[in-house]
């Protein structure tokens, strides 16, 4: 058998990235937005949905950064309270969406529109 040598290809990576939906602001970028703007939402603490409604307004959907801005969004993403609707809605709700198999959903639909597997 011959040995076989590649001494150059030209590969255009954006080309790639941009087909498969991986580009900055692409396809997917935007479907992890919007899963983890949907994941979070039964679990970001409410009272009369200001906090709650502050992720989708402050969001851009696609740049890679969820936002709650509310002058006691961190406060409440930190510091224990009673929240009406808890257990579920309360603090530290993005960490625990993931940590409650939010993380392994968005996963798996990326990589399907990308058009690739997670295993």
């Amino acid at each position: 058998m011959a040995d076989f040598f590649i001494k150059r290809a030209d590969v255009d990576v954006e080309k790639i990235l941009r087909e498969r939906g991986l580009d900055p602001n692409g396809e997917v970028q935007k479907f992890i937005d919007s899963e983890c703007l949907r994941l979070c939402d039964p679990l970001v603490p409410f009272d009369q949905g200001t906090l709650k409604e502050s992720g989708v307004i402050n969001t851009v959907v696609g740049s890679g950064e969820i936002k709650y801005r509310t002058p006691y969004a961190r406060r409440w993403y930190y510091m224990p309270a009673n929240f009406q609707g808890a257990p579920d809605r309360g603090n530290y709700w993005f960490d625990r969406m993931k940590n409650n198999g939010g993380k392994d959903q968005i996963l798996r639909g990326a990589a399907k529109l990308a058009g690739g597997s997670t295993s």
